[in-house]
């Protein structure tokens, strides 16, 4: 089979690769007819993660067919059409059982990211992203082995085309769980941090909930455009305004938001030490984004991070976190525990998540893919790739329907 595959940083290839099999009998073998590239893909196309070997399949965010089923799977047959959540977990450790996935205990052979590990262990495995967190083969592919069936795939009813719920497969529960751990809800208001896919699902999410003043912060004005456009954010672009917190504060009666997301994580750009200390391996990630979070929530409020992060952050303000009284929460996204109510929402026209993307591309054309995206060429928001599909080119960028505003 056809599928893309990971060699050195800025180095991924789509190369014939040998067909998955069953290994377990709660696996099934998918035939996967939609994937895309996450924004968390970037970092290993980057090089920032550890642990990937040359010839790793890359790709956590697909959907398909089921073509073969293990003998212990009851939960989906041949010919079911699933949507798969990126975290693969038992469904029935310490952690599934209380229904917190993305921490199931069973499913990663690798060590995990924590650097102060001790003897806990590693938080559930996840496709196409390294051997810490298992070294599963990813769904930038023709087929994919997906493991634990009975407590992952999602059933998809007819009538929905696969781009309108590719992306339960991971950004749409992770801008959901980034809202639900802000503690969101009619009438509030929230700074974004991170006008992405990630942060663009949080602002579709936000208004689901009622949410009344969205501020979105990003250093691209085609994605900020586009996030005022469709989900009535108010645009602030870093490149032209210094210190978006305190433009943020003066707006809200000198309080700052009820709430702040940091949709940008590790990588995000920050200053000339950060980025020094980064590049002598004395940092793990800029705190940059984190420190404007801080800064732009009222006392009492809090800050959710969807992002993701690794190791040291130096120049944290713990102190001013304490000092107005915030509270963190973040994390892996349990996704299983969000895909049906998700998919309701989807049905209902209440979230049409589609309308972000900008770039339809043949599994052939991934590496391309990869490079637009991370360089954020052609307007760029996300690229979702079809096995078997034409050698196209990129949508216009006004051309993606663009949903009515949810009120």
């Amino acid at each position: 089979m056809k599928a893309l595959t990971y060699h050195s940083a800025k180095d991924v290839r789509v190369e014939n690769v040998p067909d998955p099999m069953l290994q377990q009998d709660d696996d099934i073998l998918l035939r996967v007819t939609a994937t895309a590239i996450c924004g968390s893909d970037l970092h290993i196309f980057r090089g920032k993660i550890p642990a990937m070997k040359s010839g790793d399949i890359l790709g956590h965010e697909f959907m398909g067919i089921v073509e073969e089923v293990g003998a212990a799977v009851t939960k989906v047959k041949k010919g079911d059409r699933v949507v798969v959540p990126f975290t693969i977990s038992c469904g029935h450790c310490y952690f599934c059982g209380r229904r917190m996935f993305a921490a199931c205990e069973t499913t990663n052979t690798g060590r995990g990211a924590i650097m102060n590990k001790k003897n806990v262990r590693p938080g559930a495995g996840l496709f196409g992203y390294s051997h810490l967190y298992g070294g599963y083969s990813g769904g930038q592919a023709e087929y994919v082995r997906v493991p634990k069936a009975n407590s992952g795939p999602l059933v998809i009813p007819p009538g929905l085309a696969d781009e309108r719920v590719l992306f339960l497969s991971d950004i749409l529960p992770t801008g959901y769980q980034a809202v639900a751990n802000a503690e969101l809800g009619p009438g509030s208001s929230v700074a974004i941090f991170g006008a992405g896919p990630v942060g663009l699902m949080a602002a579709a999410c936000a208004r689901l909930v009622g949410v009344e003043r969205i501020f979105m912060i990003d250093e691209l004005d085609y994605r900020l455009r586009f996030a005022a456009e469709t989900y009535g954010v108010e645009p602030i672009n870093f490149r032209e305004v210094d210190d978006p917190a305190e433009l943020i504060i003066e707006r809200t009666d000198f309080r700052g938001v009820d709430a702040s997301i940091d949709a940008v994580g590790f990588e995000a750009k920050g200053s000339a030490v950060e980025t020094m200390l980064t590049d002598l391996k004395l940092e793990g990630s800029s705190g940059k984004a984190l420190r404007q979070a801080i800064a732009a929530t009222r006392r009492g409020g809090v800050v959710s991070v969807p992002g993701v992060y690794a190791g040291f952050i130096h120049g944290f303000l713990f102190g001013d976190a304490f000092e107005k009284g915030l509270v963190f929460r973040m994390g892996q996204t349990h996704t299983q525990r969000h895909m049906p109510e998700l998919l309701e929402h989807i049905q209902a026209g209440r979230l049409h998540p589609e309308v972000i993307i900008t770039h339809h591309l043949a599994l052939e054309d991934a590496a391309r893919g990869y490079a637009i995206f991370e360089q954020a060429e052609e307007s760029c928001r996300k690229v979702v790739l079809t096995p078997g599909g034409p050698r196209s080119e990129a949508m216009s960028p006004g051309s993606a329907t663009t949903a009515p505003r949810t009120p």
